[in-house]
């Protein structure tokens, strides 16, 4: 997030933004990642090697915009009932209750999702693309809004299971937490009695939020802007070493993604610039490349700038 978005519409995300940054040491491109994913509804996860900071920020933020808040701790002895919940019989009146899981929830922060197995993992499809629940036959909405923040350790460490190409998918964005600077790491741990225990204030009510994220869904999408997005997915699709591209769920999050960073700069309209800025956070995660792809020494991002140095945007 640019620097000067504290100077910037609207208030609201104004006051969530500074009580946030005074906790977080850094981190802002991470931060607007994870606005951009509140106001567009969707679902994010941040990836990075342990004790860089993903909990850190994902707790912050939560506590800073209200509502029902859940803390998830995957682990391998996790069941998907943990997650969704359960029918419990009481013996008193010899009947069943629903126990509802921590899913029902505005936010629930799954940390270190990839330290749970694949069947726990699935119990967050439903939830993350229908924002309801099916439990023993009956369906259960959640609430709205509903977003899930995960962080991923890289996978290949002790406990971890990759995250299937399904799950993975189902992120809006995936954001890359790297080390922090000199600087900020001097700032740590100069402040770090205050930032193991930092006190957060709830910055909005849940109605405000709703409202902000109506605002975004009306920020306007030229069809040249509509026309770059798809345009630059299918380039994906077709560059060599691409096993899998990103399937239009990419479209559909670049489109909604693109109105969140424009609004968050202040703006009613989406600029190429926006889609520019987000296509690492779309796209990365839905490229799976060819296994000869590490010989040639050919990543996602590469392949990512190369699209968007060769994709031209078309005058109107």
């Amino acid at each position: 997030m640019s620097e000067d978005i504290k100077h910037r519409h609207p208030e609201v995300l104004q006051k969530i933004f500074s009580e946030v940054s005074a906790k977080v040491v850094g981190k802002r491109r991470v931060l607007e990642a994870v606005f951009m994913a509140l106001l567009s509804e969707g679902h994010i996860l941040l990836e990075g090697i342990p004790g860089i900071g993903k909990t850190f920020i994902a707790s912050c933020f939560t506590k800073a915009i209200g509502g029902v808040f859940h803390r998830l701790q995957m682990t391998p002895d996790l069941l998907p009932a943990d997650i969704v919940g359960t029918s419990v019989f009481n013996p008193k009146d010899t009947t069943f209750h629903m126990r509802k899981g921590p899913v029902f929830t505005n936010v629930l922060f799954c940390d270190e999702l990839n330290r749970a197995t694949p069947k726990c993992q699935a119990a967050l499809l439903e939830a993350m693309q229908e924002r309801q629940v099916s439990i023993e036959g009956e369906t259960f909405p959640l609430p709205h809004p509903f977003m899930v923040i995960a962080t991923q350790v890289p996978f290949g460490g002790a406990g971890t299971y990759p995250l299937t190409e399904v799950q993975i998918d189902r992120f809006s964005y995936r954001v890359k937490v790297d080390y922090p600077s000199f600087s900020e790491e001097m700032e740590i741990i100069l402040r770090i009695d205050e930032l193991e225990m930092p006190e957060v204030a709830v910055q909005v009510r849940l109605e405000e939020l709703l409202g902000e994220i109506d605002k975004v869904k009306k920020v306007h999408v030229s069809k040249r802007v509509s026309e770059y997005i798809v345009s630059l997915v299918d380039a994906i699709r077709k560059k060599d070493f691409v096993r899998m591209g990103p399937s239009p769920r990419a479209s559909i999050w670049f489109f909604k993604g693109a109105r969140a960073r424009a609004y968050l700069q202040g703006r009613d309209y989406v600029l190429p610039d926006d889609v520019k800025v987000i296509a690492p956070f779309v796209l990365s995660h839905r490229t799976i490349l060819t296994p000869e792809a590490e010989v040639e020494e050919v990543s996602e991002n590469s392949l990512i700038d190369e699209v968007l140095a060769e994709t031209v945007v078309q005058k109107e």
